[in-house]
């Protein structure tokens, strides 16, 4: 029997679902490690950041995470066609990480701080810019890492085990906080 190409192993619907959940959950510790040495409450009142970033305390904030698996998909959705280059090579995970951080960080379409646009566009200090990536860079290498590995051992229980439970804690933590907050 012909062993099937690796990349041919990952079906579209687990790899979206795998996407969602590695993605949320990264996102969530990066936002959490960020917020907490970031002094992500006094950056984000003062000029030139609070003209376009909510306070930390708006609840659309506190929801924040309820809403990257819908992001998860469409990442898992652009890493379909690639899987091949993505999964199946021995150094997927750092192609994954530079097209992260390629598209979605340093080139990005809009002004996004940090990017090619954001500086020649905003207002922004590049040093305050710059400043800023460390979260970005550190969720986008969580993420490629960690999505890489899970794909390429889908044998492992205990993995898929950890990661719905940390997904399950990271959507029910932003539920009960909209709740409890007056």
């Amino acid at each position: 029997m012909i062993d099937e190409p690796k990349e041919q192993r990952v079906s579209l619907p687990t790899l979206t679902l795998k996407t969602l959940i590695v993605h949320t959950i990264t996102y969530f510790v990066a936002g959490v490690l960020a917020y907490t040495l970031g002094g992500y409450e006094k950056t984000f009142s003062e000029p030139p950041l609070s003209y376009f970033m909510r306070p930390v305390s708006d609840p659309w904030v506190m929801a924040g995470p309820l809403f990257q698996p819908v992001r998860g998909v469409i990442f898992g959705l652009a890493f379909y066609p690639l899987r091949s280059v993505l999964f199946a090579e021995r150094r997927g995970w750092l192609v994954l990480w530079w097209l992260l951080l390629a598209l979605g960080v340093l080139a990005t379409f809009g002004p996004a701080p940090g990017s090619v646009e954001g500086l020649i566009y905003t207002v922004i200090p590049p040093l305050r810019q710059f400043l800023g990536l460390w979260e970005v860079l550190l969720q986008s290498f969580l993420f490629s890492v960690v999505l890489f590995y899970w794909v390429n051992h889908p044998g492992r229980p205990w993995l898929s085990w950890t990661l719905g439970i940390a997904f399950s804690i990271v959507m029910i933590l932003p539920v009960m906080g909209l709740l409890l907050t007056p």
